[in-house]
C-alpha cells in the first residue's frame, strides 16, 4: 500500500515531475509551496465535495443582528436556530438577499425570532429578524481546507483527493514552463481527478436518496 500523500511528499513528487522535463531554473522549485498553495484554492474554488463541509455552533446574542463568518468560510449551504421551551427544536433560518433583509426589518433594534439570513459582507452574516434571545445557532459551511505547510503536513486533500492535489501543483507551475509539452497531460489527468471526485460526491447523494426512499 502506498505511504499516504505529505506536504514533503508533495513538495518532493513535484520537483521530480518538474526535473523529469527542461525545468532548470532554481526559481521554479523555490515557488512549489507557493503553487501547492495555489493549487489548493483551485481545487476548493471549483469543487463543492463533502469533503468541503463543515458545522458551526454558536449562540446568537438577543439585539444583535450581525455576526462573524467563521474562518476559511467559502458558501453558506444552511442555518437553523433552535426553539421551544428548551431551544431544542431545530427552526431553519431561510437565505435571502440583502436588500431583502433590510426591506423586511428595516429597524434592527426592534428584535423577535430571526427568519432570514444574508451575506452582510464577506466575513459577516445578517439576520432578520434582529435576536429576541440567545438562541442556538447551528450552520452547515463549504470551507477552505487547512492549507498544507511546514507545519500542516496533511488536510483532506492530501488525504483524500492526492491526484488532484498533485497535477493541480503541476498545472499552476505553467507560468515557469510554457513550452513544456507535459502540461496538456496534466491538465487532463488534473481533469480527471476532479470528474471522479465530483462521481463520488454524486454517488453519495444518490445513495442517501435512496435510503430515505427506503425507509
Amino acid at each position: 500500500m502506498p505511504a499516504a500523500m505529505t506536504y514533503t511528499s508533495l513538495k518532493s513528487d513535484i520537483r521530480n515531475y518538474l526535473e523529469r522535463g527542461s525545468v532548470t531554473d532554481p526559481i521554479v522549485y523555490e515557488q512549489i509551496p507557493r503553487l501547492i498553495t495555489l493549487a489548493e484554492r483551485r481545487i476548493a474554488r471549483e469543487l463543492k465535495l463533502q469533503g468541503f463541509q463543515t458545522v458551526v455552533v454558536t449562540n446568537l446574542q438577543a439585539g444583535l443582528a450581525v455576526y462573524p463568518k467563521p474562518d476559511r468560510w467559502r458558501e453558506t449551504i444552511s442555518m437553523n436556530i433552535g426553539t421551544g421551551v428548551t431551544n431544542n427544536t431545530r427552526t431553519p433560518v431561510f437565505s435571502r438577499s440583502y436588500e431583502y433583509i433590510r426591506n423586511y426589518w428595516p429597524d434592527e433594534s426592534q428584535t423577535e425570532t430571526p427568519e432570514f439570513y444574508a451575506d452582510y459582507d464577506y466575513r459577516h452574516w445578517i439576520l432578520a429578524p434582529t435576536p429576541d434571545a440567545a438562541y442556538p445557532m447551528e450552520v452547515l459551511y463549504y470551507e477552505l481546507p487547512p492549507l498544507l505547510d511546514d507545519s500542516t503536513e496533511t488536510n483532506w486533500l492530501s488525504e483524500f483527493a492526492p491526484n488532484a492535489l498533485l497535477y493541480a501543483s503541476l498545472v499552476e507551475a505553467t507560468p515557469f514552463i510554457k513550452d513544456d509539452q507535459r502540461v496538456q497531460l496534466w491538465q487532463m489527468y488534473y481533469n480527471r481527478a476532479i470528474s471522479a471526485l465530483n462521481g463520488e460526491d454524486l454517488a453519495k447523494i444518490l445513495d442517501r436518496s435512496a435510503t430515505r426512499n427506503e425507509v
